[in-house]
């Protein structure tokens, strides 16, 4: 099978799952006066989304948020562990100045 110029690359997806949940989505699909196919499709890209949103976004209760405002504004001096590795860092890459 050829493609047409205007037609794009598609992949396949194959899902086994229960009359119940078929019925369901067709149902809920006849409803949005859709196809099965594309309410599948819309309603897993949208679910697609926000998981990703999801893991993308940091979020901080106020317990936590407070902590972190609170070590940028108020540093704590370096540990010996962070001095050592600085101290290699400038060892193997110099202190970044051009001369």
């Amino acid at each position: 099978m050829v493609n047409s110029p205007n037609s794009k690359p598609t992949a396949r997806l194959e899902a086994r799952i229960s009359p119940e949940i078929k019925a369901l989505c067709q149902q809920a699909a006849a409803l949005e006066g859709r196809t099965l196919t594309d309410f599948i499709i819309s309603t897993v890209q949208t679910a697609a989304y926000q998981v990703i949103e999801q893991h993308k976004t940091l979020k901080l209760n106020a317990e936590d948020s407070q902590a972190f405002v609170n070590s940028l504004l108020n540093p704590p001096e370096p540990n010996t562990a962070l001095k050592s590795a600085a101290l290699r860092y400038q060892n193997t890459f110099g202190n970044g100045s051009q001369n």
